[in-house]
């Protein structure tokens, strides 16, 4: 049986969504929350396997509630359900540590199949939603001059750009001369250059290691 809160202050939606998750098999309501503040303390007392949660409440929103579901130690996973679905809603539900975000607009089936996904411990975004994160991640792959690179990497080129040695590297970024021997050597195969001053010149040209070099 799959335990559910539910979260939201608009009376008539909330009211109709506790009707179509209460009529589905192994599935029940444990309670429904108008506020953030009674939306954690119903968390709380029930320890519900899901929790779907607006993001816009009074006293807490949706988000808010998740963060602190994760920081008091409940096992309950949160379901985002709301009209906004812009990149910044999306990304901070991610942060918050939600594991679905859904639109209202969604219809009663694909809600309820997004609550037993969840429910599953799978990451679950509805088509509207999940069109978003691929704009914005391809968006931000775009803005890198080398999105072949994993941020590590990015940072470990910024660095050799500006002139730093792998000892001075490993103690800015605080890992050892062999992890930043494995990075930068990923890093020539990845740009497909023989040396370090091949790489510094391709990063140079496209923009990194501008800033005055470091000393250590």
């Amino acid at each position: 049986m799959i335990r559910l809160i539910l979260a939201d202050d608009h009376p008539i939606f909330v009211s109709g969504l506790r009707a179509v998750l209460d009529a589905e098999p192994g599935m029940t309501v444990a309670g429904v929350a108008t506020t953030g503040a009674d939306a954690l303390s119903l968390a709380v007392e029930h320890r519900p396997d899901v929790a779907v949660l607006d993001v816009n409440m009074p006293g807490g929103d949706g988000l808010t509630v998740t963060a602190r579901m994760r920081a008091v130690g409940l096992p309950s996973r949160a379901l985002i359900l709301t009209m906004y679905d812009d990149d910044a809603n999306v990304l901070a539900a991610l942060r918050a540590g939600a594991h679905g975000y859904a639109l209202k607009g969604a219809g009663g089936e694909e809600i309820v199949a997004a609550v037993r996904a969840v429910a599953r411990g799978e990451a679950v975004f509805g088509a509207g939603v999940a069109a978003q994160l691929l704009a914005h991640f391809a968006r931000a792959a775009t803005a890198s001059p080398f999105p072949q690179l994993t941020e590590r990497e990015h940072e470990v080129l910024e660095l050799v750009a500006r002139g730093l040695g792998n000892a001075a590297i490993a103690h800015r970024l605080g890992v050892s001369g062999k992890t930043v021997r494995n990075h930068v050597s990923n890093v020539l195969t990845k740009l497909h250059v023989a040396d370090r001053s091949a790489a510094i010149v391709r990063a140079r040209e496209a923009g990194l290691g501008g800033g005055p070099a470091d000393s250590l």
